[in-house]
């Protein structure tokens, strides 16, 4: 299995990116919000999620931990597939995605190309206990939240072994302007 994939973007197409690494070109389906924020040249790490069907092989690509873990929870929805789950993602950033399923938004995730009203509900009534608590309440409003974007802090703690929900919940309280280091000692001690 490949976990992530550090290297060069050197190609950008349909919301798919080529990222060279060592000679070796890895096609990398990606969130809108992933495509529009990184250049041609950039070098990134992305951490990816291997997709094997019948007929296909994928990669899909995350420019943070916490975005792989709730596409991998919007994958285990009946009837939400990887396409369907990118297109949740990139409806705005994985913070906003998440707070829009905590806060049961259906409206918000039916505007993803591909999911109904009746698949939007069942993302909510299967995820809505998963994802942590809302960072603030009501519909979903993009770029509003107070979190950080990519929280590093919230991607450490994922990777020590913390489901995103207690994750979430572990740093809510947390004041963002410590230092990720801090965030991350204040969660652990805290747990």
């Amino acid at each position: 299995m490949i976990a992530h994939i550090f290297g060069k973007i050197v190609e950008k197409f349909d919301h798919s990116i080529i990222i060279d690494v060592h000679g070796v070109g890895y096609e990398l389906t990606v969130t809108s919000f992933d495509y529009e924020n990184f250049n041609l040249n950039d070098e990134k790490k992305f951490y990816t999620y291997h997709s094997i069907r019948e007929n296909a092989e994928e990669l899909y690509g995350f420019s943070s931990l916490a975005a792989k873990k709730l596409f991998e929870l919007l994958i285990t929805v009946n009837g939400i597939g990887p396409k369907a789950a990118i297109s949740i993602l990139s409806l705005a950033s994985p913070e906003e995605v998440r707070n829009a399923l905590a806060n049961a938004d259906a409206a918000f995730v039916a505007k993803a190309a591909g999911v109904g009203k009746k698949s939007a509900e069942r993302v909510i009534l299967e995820l809505r206990d998963k994802v942590g608590t809302p960072s603030h309440y009501g519909a979903t409003v993009i770029a509003k939240s107070n979190l950080p974007k990519n929280d590093e802090a919230l991607d450490a703690l994922i990777a020590l072994g913390f489901q995103l929900k207690e994750a979430t919940a572990a740093l809510e309280k947390i004041d963002t302007s410590l230092t990720t280091e801090e965030r991350i000692r204040l969660a652990l001690k805290n747990r």
